[in-house]
C-alpha cells in the first residue's frame, strides 16, 4: 500500500487548535471519525493510549507519530496535524512537536502493513523537503506531494 493511497486533504489539518498532546490526540482522532475510518473514538483512543504506555512516540525534529491498532478503526487511515503552537510531547530529542501523523490501524493490518507504514513515513520524515513541508507548508496539497514524491523516489 503506498501512503498515497491513505493521505488525503480531508485527514489534514494544519491549524489544530489543541495545546497538549492529549488535545492533539483529540482532534485527530476526530478527524478520523469525522472521515469515517473508526468505529468508535472511545475504543481507538484507548488503544492509542495503550501504544503510548509502551513507549515515546515523538521521533524528533518537532514530529511525533502516535499510533493506535484497534477494532475500532473501520479502515487503516492516517491523520495530520499540525498545531499552531509547539506543544508538550516525550520526544527523542527532548523537545516539543507541532506536527503529528497518527496512525489507525486495523487490528487485521497489525503486522505487516502497519510496519511497512511507518517505515515508508520515518523514511520520507528523513528528507528535510518532507518534513519542510510538513512542518512549514500552509498547503494539504504540497504536504501529500511530498510524501508521494518521496515514496516514487525510494
Amino acid at each position: 500500500m503506498k501512503l498515497a493511497e491513505l493521505l488525503h486533504k480531508d485527514v489534514i489539518k494544519l491549524d489544530l487548535s489543541a495545546t497538549s498532546k492529549e488535545d492533539a490526540i483529540k482532534e485527530l482522532i476526530e478527524l478520523l471519525d469525522e472521515n469515517g475510518a473508526i468505529e468508535s473514538k472511545e475504543g481507538f483512543e484507548k488503544d492509542v493510549y495503550e501504544r503510548e504506555a509502551q513507549g515515546m512516540t515523538g521521533i524528533g525534529g518537532g514530529v511525533a507519530i502516535p499510533h493506535g491498532k484497534s477494532d475500532a478503526v473501520r479502515h487503516t487511515a492516517i491523520a495530520i496535524g499540525r498545531t499552531k503552537q509547539p506543544i508538550g510531547w516525550e520526544t527523542l530529542d527532548g523537545k516539543p512537536v507541532q506536527a503529528i501523523i497518527l496512525f489507525a490501524v486495523r487490528k487485521e493490518d497489525e503486522g505487516n502493513l502497519h510496519l511497512k507504514l511507518l517505515a515508508k513515513v520515518a523514511g520520507a520524515l528523513a528528507r528535510d523537503e518532507v518534513c519542510a513541508a510538513l512542518l512549514e507548508s500552509n498547503s494539504k496539497d504540497d504536504i501529500i506531494q511530498a510524501f508521494d514524491e518521496q515514496e516514487g523516489e525510494s
